[in-house]
């Protein structure tokens, strides 16, 4: 096993005077096992530390060690009733472990199941017994500030459901999964009605098959270069994988990642017809773990109208590669939080997230997401 690699260099006194950012996870699978790994990983990282992994090493005032997980829901026996620390490492996970968790004193709540066991899931998730935990009280007994949602793809009726208690509770709200929150008009109203922020819909991973195929299409429009046809293939061994053999919860998750990439033919007025673009998860294979594999290909003319394309591979661990981008938008919804900013936080969901409100290049989008951090740190 990987051991940690980062010393401590931080001032003790310094991180004990600051404010923590409570959070709060909701499904304890590979993405929550690498984000609650990383928090350790990182915990003792010098300010001036140029760190692997993550965009901000301080963000708004907000170093890795002042994020804190108060408290974690699942439904699968194999974690329910476990703590975090042990849950986290506890089949069907399967991601890399990089870091030895010490106990959290957090331990895994029973939450509520509704749509968040497919056909496939079922055949590996047992749900654990009892009822599912007062979800708000727990919220607010933690004084929760941000609640992560990592629930398995297609989980259409668990994710509104959580989406109410943590408006109840008072959290702000990060929507990792592509299920439609922070871009539809309903749940905007709702949560400037509650003075409270949130980011969606979908997580971006830092260099993943989405960001990737983004700016290999700004890449050949910049110059001057259509794009014909393109696709992209993802394989990979983890739970996602196995959830989206079932073709009716993938519907939403091809939307995001399409829209995702052919939205920056939008931003230029430009447009690719529909049956020339294929994009969305292909196949399970099970002996690849969390590692998930892309095949890129984009068909396109140069000078003369003489055809050329490119093929792309990319292999790369599925669940780190979207953890410090997640620890980037928790500080975010924090210093949203700090300065009453409520509803959907634009400049960081489009840069975090394949499906936000409103889509911009993703140059764009950094320079609007620095902005806004300078404007609130």
């Amino acid at each position: 096993m990987a051991k940690n690699k980062i010393k401590p260099q931080q001032n003790p006194s310094a991180v004990s005077e600051r404010r923590k950012i409570k959070i709060a996870i909701v499904g304890v699978g590979n993405c929550a096992s690498s984000l609650v790994q990383g928090l350790t990983y990182y915990k003792n990282v010098a300010d001036n530390h140029k760190i692997v992994g993550l965009m901000h090493t301080v963000l708004g005032g907000y170093r890795i060690s002042d994020i804190e997980v108060v408290a974690a829901f699942d439904v699968d026996k194999n974690k329910v009733g476990k703590e975090l620390a042990d849950a986290i490492y506890a089949k069907p996970n399967n991601t890399y472990r990089f870091a030895d968790v010490p106990k959290t004193g957090v331990k895994v709540n029973r939450g509520m199941t509704h749509d968040s066991i497919g056909e496939y899931l079922k055949e590996i998730v047992i749900k654990a017994p009892g009822e599912t935990a007062n979800i708000v009280k727990i919220l607010k007994d933690t004084k929760t500030d941000v609640v992560i949602s990592y629930l398995p793809v297609g989980s259409e009726e668990a994710t509104k459901w959580y989406v109410e208690q943590v408006l109840e509770a008072g959290c702000a709200f990060i929507n990792c999964i592509p299920v439609f929150i922070a871009r539809e008009s309903y749940w905007q109203k709702r949560f400037l009605a509650k003075n409270l922020p949130i980011i969606g819909d979908d997580i971006k991973s830092q260099v993943g098959a989405t960001i990737l195929h983004r700016t290999l299409v700004n890449l050949f429009l910049d110059r001057g270069m259509p794009i014909d046809r393109t696709y992209q293939l993802n394989v990979g061994g983890n739970t996602d994988f196995r959830n989206m053999l079932e073709r009716t919860r993938l519907k939403s998750k091809k939307i995001s990642k399409t829209q995702s990439v052919t939205s920056q033919f939008k931003l230029r007025e430009l447009d690719i017809a529909g049956e020339d673009v294929h994009i969305g998860p292909s196949d399970f294979v099970p002996w690849m773990k969390d590692n998930k594999v892309a095949f890129i290909r984009i068909e396109s003319r140069h000078f003369g109208d003489v055809p050329m394309n490119v093929e792309v591979r990319l292999s790369v661990e599925d669940s780190p590669n979207s953890a410090g981008v997640v620890i980037d938008a928790i500080r975010c919804c924090k210093l949203a939080l700090d300065h009453s900013v409520a509803g959907p936080i634009l400049p960081a969901s489009a840069y975090f997230m394949k499906s936000p409100p409103v889509q911009f290049t993703d140059a764009e989008a950094k320079k609007n997401l620095e902005e806004w951090i300078q404007k609130y740190s």
